[in-house]
């Protein structure tokens, strides 16, 4: 099959369904000695006339009538193809969408994702993925993710394609009734406590300890854990603080009464939250739904966090 020309398809459904040459060009829009050159090519390909003269135009043989209807099986499979990628319609798809997310991703994505999907896409799924960097990067290449949302300064190459959502900021989590929490936190206060410390797959958690390092500030790590799931659990029942990005302190605080938050006692950085893609799906209109999905759900005029 390697030496089949597959530009030649066409012309041998043509040939069976005009049984003529002149209109097969024509039906082609092509030139007569065209489909004559490409009849002979796949005569010889194929060891067989194909199709011979009769007083009733061009007969097709029997291995002609074989081949037929695989040919347009074939043919008919990439028009719907094209046609597919072409006329994307939310409403109506059933793919599953393949996301990279950190675990604090998926606490402050999927949610409002999810609402978007129920309403525009209700027949589409979603898959999210945990994956390192590096692996983040290989799945972008081979097709295996379609969009990577967070925190990820690696993809920055020219094989990839970013836009920014939001700037983010940390924030203290702390239990409802922490000692700490009956006036604004001190510096000497948040370097003296007791700190849980995440240290995940997410690449937002560098930002911070890049920043205390370069300032030469030290706190205690009492525990490190490499979940933001379960800190909300862990604070709850101890006098440990945790500095979190904001939009996931700020879920927390929001779904357990138990968890407050408190202002840093510094000026911590900010960090830019992006959505990244490999360059062969940037005109993809399956892909560009849901870029464009994405950007609706998560900038910084609509998300509570940003504040």
């Amino acid at each position: 099959m390697s030496e089949l020309d597959l530009n030649l398809i066409p012309y041998l459904v043509a040939l069976e369904e005009t049984r003529n040459v002149s209109r097969a060009a024509e039906r082609l829009g092509v030139s007569q000695p065209r489909v004559s050159t490409a009849l002979g090519r796949l005569r010889d390909y194929f060891g067989d006339q194909l199709f011979v003269r009769t007083s009733r135009g061009m007969e097709p043989t029997p291995r002609a009538l074989a081949l037929i209807p695989a040919a347009r099986e074939a043919l008919s499979r990439i028009r719907q193809g094209m046609l597919d990628a072409q006329d994307f319609d939310a409403a109506t798809t059933t793919h599953t969408f393949s996301i990279a997310l950190a675990d604090v991703g998926e606490v402050v994505f999927l949610p409002r994702l999810l609402q978007l999907f129920a309403s525009r896409a209700p027949q589409a799924n979603l898959r999210s993925l945990s994956l390192s960097p590096a692996q983040i990067e290989r799945g972008l290449e081979a097709g295996e993710v379609d969009l990577a949302v967070g925190y990820f300064p690696d993809l920055a190459g020219n094989n990839f394609f970013q836009q920014r959502l939001f700037t983010h900021r940390f924030i203290c989590l702390m239990r409802s009734g922490h000692p700490l929490t009956r006036e604004p936190l001190t510096l000497p206060q948040y370097l003296a406590a007791s700190h849980a410390v995440v240290r995940a797959e997410g690449r937002s958690q560098e930002v911070l300890e890049q920043f205390l390092e370069k300032k030469r500030l030290r706190r205690r790590a009492v525990l490190e854990t490499s979940h933001f799931m379960s800190l909300p659990f862990i604070l709850a029942r101890t006098d440990l603080i945790a500095t979190v990005p904001h939009a996931i302190g700020a879920t927390y605080a929001a779904a357990h009464a138990s968890i407050t938050l408190a202002e840093a006692p510094l000026e911590l950085p900010r960090f830019d939250l992006r959505q990244h893609w490999h360059r062969k799906l940037h005109n993809d209109p399956r892909a560009s739904w849901l870029r464009s999905a994405v950007a609706e759900s998560f900038d910084d005029t609509v998300d509570e966090w940003s504040k």
